[in-house]
């Protein structure tokens, strides 16, 4: 399978990855978008500082990086970095499940990688679309409640 998930300086446990990973390639599939090889790293906040500095010159925290290694028109053959420090703290502002937060962000970098973007506000709202459609489909609701 194409898909492979990885945990760097994280203590977390990715459930059901198998059919995440059916999930995601059945995504790419869907979007007719040939996929090599796609590497989930999941990691800590100051793990993925230092990638947003050394590979983009952004000296901030964020959630997600999503690097597409294959030359233009060649199958997909991405690394996405994932912060388990951002998704904990994005969904308790939020007011979501870690785990929805979690699958948002993983259906985010692949979207990325199928060509959504999200600089401008009409690309924003088209990627997060996009975003609650594959959360629908994958859990078979719109959003997963936060048990208070």
């Amino acid at each position: 399978m194409p898909v492979h998930f990885f945990f760097e300086d994280v203590s977390f446990t990715l459930a059901e990855r198998k059919r995440l990973k059916l999930f995601l390639t059945g995504l790419f599939r869907k979007y007719k978008t040939p996929l090599n090889n796609l590497t989930y790293i999941f990691c800590t906040d100051e793990y993925l500082l230092n990638i947003n500095r050394q590979f983009l010159q952004h000296d901030y925290y964020t959630d997600i990086i999503t690097f597409n290694l294959a030359p233009a028109g060649q199958p997909i053959e991405g690394e996405i970095y994932i912060s388990i420090d951002r998704v904990t703290d994005n969904a308790k502002e939020v007011g979501v499940s870690r785990k929805e937060e979690l699958h948002r962000v993983i259906f985010h970098g692949a979207l990325h990688l199928l060509g959504y973007r999200d600089k401008s506000k009409e690309e924003q709202m088209a990627m997060r679309k996009a975003e609650n459609t594959c959360i629908k489909s994958y859990f078979g609701v719109p959003r997963i409640p936060v048990s208070k």
